[in-house]
């Protein structure tokens, strides 16, 4: 088999995520009376270490930064959390792996408990027992993520696990975690944002619909 294992990211990828995260930025820029950013620019708070997003579009540094993503993580997690959709397809292709019995994996620069919380909650624990998040100190990048997980599915060879994302974080990751790469679509990241072009990317397949990605097992 070509691919032994298969990863995905969460947000952009199995989940909209977005009402609840930007409903969780507004709250926050508000309370804090930050500078806001434009209203097309709130998307573009789905993916990345939440650090980064106030810190580049907030103008918020050092230990206010700490009380303003604290502050965000209570919004999100525990009050607009559950707000995510699974895109329409997705549990579909999980079914389609499941039945070929290729394993899967979750890797996303979530924090842990959040991703935990949120895919269990929405059904995805029927797929994977493997869901790797980001940590609270911000030191794991998303190849670390991704090589954790990899590991964690006892695959040695990383090229034989596709990773599926929508954004250069993940496409970047996996290039750097020595895994092939899919890219979706449906999500936050690939023709969004302007410039971001997933042929800027190395990447095997580029799905519009979650399953358009049989194609690559099919092959086979």
């Amino acid at each position: 088999m070509k691919y032994k294992a298969v990863l995905f990211d969460v947000d952009g990828t199995l989940l909209d995520t977005s009402e609840g995260i930007v409903k969780s930025v507004k709250e926050t820029i508000e309370h804090f009376d930050l500078k806001r950013p434009a209203e097309e620019d709130l998307l573009r708070f789905i993916g990345p270490p939440i650090e980064w997003s106030f810190e580049g579009r907030c103008d918020v540094h050092g230990d206010k930064l700490k009380e303003v993503c604290s502050y965000f993580r209570d919004r999100y997690s525990n009050h607009n959390l559950l707000m995510a959709k699974a895109y329409d397809g997705i549990y579909d292709l999980l079914g389609y792996l499941k039945d070929r019995n290729i394993p899967i994996g979750i890797a996303t620069y979530k924090k842990q408990d959040y991703a935990e919380k949120l895919l269990l909650a929405k059904g995805f624990g029927e797929y994977t027992d493997h869901i790797f998040g980001s940590d609270y100190e911000g030191k794991l990048l998303k190849k670390d993520i991704i090589k954790l997980c990899i590991d964690s599915l006892g695959v040695e060879d990383a090229s034989k696990v596709l990773m599926v994302g929508d954004s250069n974080h993940d496409a970047n990751g996996a290039k750097l975690a020595g895994a092939p790469f899919a890219g979706v679509s449906f999500g936050f990241g690939f023709g969004k944002f302007g410039g971001e072009d997933i042929n800027e990317f190395e990447h095997v397949f580029y799905a519009d619909k979650p399953m358009e990605m049989t194609a690559l097992f099919e092959e086979e």
